[in-house]
This record gives C-alpha cells, sequence and structure tokens, in this order.
C-alpha cells in the first residue's frame, strides 16, 4: 500500500516537472491559496500565526544543533546567513522586550541564545569543516538598503525613533537572511539532511508569518494597510518583505519534498 503510494506521488511529480513554468507557479499559487483557507477558518486567534511561525525557526535551528554536536562538522552551513539571523533576531529581542515582553520575547531569547551558539561553533570548534570559498555572498548588499528602508519606512508606535528604526531594520534584515545560505548550497550542488531539514523548516516558518499579513489583511478589506507605522507605506513594506522571503523559499521546498518522496537523502539543487 505503501508502494503503491510512493509510486503516485511520483508519478504526480514527474507530471508537475514536465509543465511550464507558468503552470508551475499557478499549481504553487493554488496550494497556498487551499492552506490560507485552511488557517483561515482554523486558526482564531492571528497571533499564533507568528508563534508558529517562531517556534518553527527555533525547530529548525535544534536541527542544526543536532547535526553539530552529532556529526562534528558545519559542511554546508552558512555563516554569514546566521550571523544575519543572531542580528535580525537580536534586534527584534530588544525592541519586544521594551514593547511587550511576552511569549514572542522567549522564543527570540531561545533562538539568539542558539544561533550564537551555531556561530561559536562554526567560528571556532569546527572551523576546519567550514567551507569558506562557498559561503561567499557579500553581506553588505543586504545590510545597507536594509539599514536606508527602516530609516524611510519604519512603524509608528509609543515607543521612541530609535526603537521604531531598530524594529524596522530587523524586518527587513529578516527577509534576505537566507540569502547567503541558499548562494551557498547553489555553489555546493549538493545539500546534506540536516541542513536541507533547516532551511525547509525556515519556509514553513515564513508561510505562517506570511499568512498573518494576508489573513489580516483579508478580514480588513485592505483597511489593515493604514493601521499601523506611518500608514500605509510601512504594513505595505512589511508585507512585501513576507512575500518575498516566501517566495525566495518556495523554490526549494518545491525541490525539498520532491527529494523526499523520491527517497533522496542528499537532495541536489537545480542548476
Amino acid at each position: 500500500m505503501g508502494r503503491r503510494r510512493n509510486a503516485s506521488v511520483n508519478v504526480l511529480f514527474q507530471w508537475v516537472r514536465r509543465q511550464s513554468m507558468k503552470v508551475k507557479i499557478f499549481l504553487g499559487a493554488f496550494l497556498a491559496l487551499c492552506g490560507l483557507v485552511a488557517l483561515k477558518f482554523w486558526v482564531k486567534n492571528h497571533d499564533h500565526f507568528f508563534i508558529a511561525s517562531e517556534a518553527i525557526h527555533f525547530l529548525g535551528i535544534i536541527i542544526l544543533i543536532y547535526k553539530l554536536t552529532t556529526q562534528k562538522t558545519c559542511s554546508g552551513l552558512s555563516l554569514k546567513t546566521q550571523e544575519l539571523t543572531a542580528a535580525f533576531v537580536a534586534v527584534r529581542l530588544v525592541c519586544s522586550t521594551i514593547m511587550e515582553a511576552d511569549v514572542h520575547t522567549v522564543l527570540d531569547f531561545a533562538t539568539l541564545i542558539s544561533t550564537a551558539w551555531l556561530i561559536y561553533m562554526i567560528r571556532f570548534k569546527l572551523k576546519s569543516t567550514y567551507i569558506k570559498e562557498l559561503d561567499n555572498f557579500r553581506l553588505y548588499f543586504v545590510v545597507v538598503p536594509a539599514a536606508i528602508l527602516a530609516l524611510l519606512f519604519h512603524p509608528y508606535m509609543l515607543s521612541g525613533r530609535i526603537t521604531r528604526v531598530l524594529w524596522a531594520f530587523g524586518g527587513y534584515i529578516e527577509a534576505v537572511s537566507v540569502l547567503p545560505q541558499l548562494r551557498l548550497m547553489q555553489n555546493g550542488k549538493m545539500i546534506e539532511p540536516f541542513t536541507s531539514h533547516y532551511v525547509f523548516a525556515l519556509g514553513i516558518s515564513r508561510f505562517f508569518a506570511c499568512a498573518h499579513w494576508i489573513i489580516m489583511i483579508y478580514e480588513t478589506k485592505g483597511k489593515y494597510l493604514f493601521l499601523v507605522g506611518s500608514g500605509y507605506s510601512w504594513i505595505l513594506a512589511a508585507l512585501i518583505c513576507e512575500i518575498v522571503q516566501t517566495f525566495i523559499l518556495a523554490d526549494f521546498c518545491y525541490y525539498y519534498i520532491k527529494s523526499y518522496v523520491q527517497g533522496q537523502l542528499v537532495m541536489r539543487m537545480p542548476v
């Protein structure tokens, strides 16, 4: 029974693979829409979307910690992605502590500590297994534009201007933090299981965060765009960030699921 099911799924993936890019995009959008509709009816408290997003991100980091402690290697991991992650989580933790200090603060603290440990292991303990040549994404390509955008478009809150700018900066950095990891995997062509599990967890995490914005905008008939921040500009900028990050990871998630269904332990990135 299990073999028949796997064979059917393989046939489905082969059919999808033969379709044009337009058809693939349509199918992906349709599945995403189905997921959004399901979440809208099943989840009543929209704050749970962000909690789920942060918890899944933390789970992905736990997977990396398991890899480093059991295999004693950081091969295939991007130090630069972990540094960007530490940066935006630290910024979000400071802002969260000032503004709310709730379950999000706890999750951010756990994520920051775990990410800092990963950075320490890659930089010092497992430095000999770190492939620096493949991790060649230039961070200033994302940090500088994020800083400029944060100065121009940031939310309006009761906190001071510095907190508002920092909050926006963290959001913009988060949207592109996975790019160095994807670049490294593209350079290496092959992706070992734990790294692929981690990036897939990031994809699921971003889907939940993006779902929050889309559902809130739908339920308020677009009025939500004007409810927070400097109005239209900040909410739209935040929504675009979520959509960009979701689409960045969507392609990877497709190949991840395809490799899993086909029983491939090592995932290959498309050329």
